[in-house]
């Protein structure tokens, strides 16, 4: 196997964990809370605090750099501010679009924002990834990596996990990758079903940089739950979507290669050395970093990610 002593693999777990650790990175933003929660859910970047088409359903402090919802059940407001910022075409990561809705994780009654805007308000998002792989005869592992098509809005023609998507509020992360695995690859619910194995979660706290194709220094945490599943190998994923181009049966030296190289979409590459770690293909002998890497992928979030007080 490919020897990753560099610093490669933790210089791309970096590239997504780059909120930075020093507690007085913080003070620049301000704090999202939710009515009769003393917890903050989100970090806010003060030039979308002040350009935000906010109403009266929320107060701003601008002394104490605080924005609250006067209800806690707080959806429709945030709803017709998502309607403002389209309208008006006021963020570029809106985009003028609407979006499936989020759950903000920890809420103590359920509040849901558009996808799109999620960023906007810094709370906490939630992913789901699925690297499904062969074993050949001989004994190799072979994992199918997919590569986004040229139209997609993030990211284009990079390579991706199997099969990944957000999970929208009302489903499960398990039941975001049954979905998407058929839309993305028409791998069949059945099999899902049967043969998928939860991995855990990664958690990373990212904020939009030159990468990103719209506003910059959002703070984006994130909940990325893994599964693996191993396919027969006359099992062949098949873009159904738009967002796929092709798929490819890489080995693992392959991989590995493409990783360095940059290649792959920057959560998605996370979710690979995760895969590779979980596997024993990268491990301490091997990878100078290991320890550092494990820590980066298992970041304590800042905002609530239960009800739990």
């Amino acid at each position: 196997m490919m020897s990753t002593s560099s610093s490669a693999y933790l210089d791309l777990i970096a590239a997504c964990d780059n909120f930075s650790y020093s507690q007085d990175a913080a003070r620049e933003f301000y704090l999202l809370f939710i009515a009769e929660d003393d917890r903050a859910h989100g970090y806010m970047h003060p030039t979308i605090v002040e350009k935000m088409p906010w109403h009266d359903g929320f107060l701003v402090d601008h002394t104490a750099r605080t924005v609250r919802t006067k209800s806690p059940s707080c959806s429709a407001d945030f709803q017709e501010l998502v309607d403002a910022i389209i309208d008006r075409n006021i963020f570029n990561t809106v985009g003028g679009r609407h979006s499936e809705y989020f759950s903000v994780p920890g809420a103590l009654q359920p509040v849901q924002i558009e996808r799109f805007a999620v960023a906007l308000f810094g709370t906490t998002a939630r992913g789901a990834h699925l690297t499904a792989y062969i074993t050949t005869d001989n004994g190799d592992m072979m994992i199918w990596v997919p590569r986004r098509s040229s139209a997609v809005k993030t990211y284009p023609g990079m390579l991706d996990t199997t099969v990944a998507g957000g999970v929208r509020a009302h489903e499960s992360p398990f039941e975001t990758i049954v979905h998407e695995a058929d839309e993305e690859a028409s791998i069949a619910e059945s099999l899902v079903r049967r043969d998928a194995k939860s991995c855990g979660v990664l958690t990373y706290i990212h904020q939009t940089d030159q990468t990103f194709f719209a506003e910059q220094g959002l703070v984006v945490p994130d909940m990325v739950h893994v599964y693996d599943l191993e396919l027969k190998p006359g099992v062949v994923p098949t873009p159904k979507d738009d967002e796929v181009k092709e798929f490819y049966l890489m080995s693992v030296s392959d991989v590995q290669a493409k990783l360095k190289a940059g290649a792959f979409k920057p959560n998605s590459a996370v979710v690979m050395i995760d895969f590779f770690i979980r596997h024993g293909i990268t491990n301490p002998d091997n990878e100078e970093h290991f320890i550092d890497i494990c820590m980066r992928m298992h970041r304590r979030l800042l905002f609530p990610v239960s009800k739990r007080r």
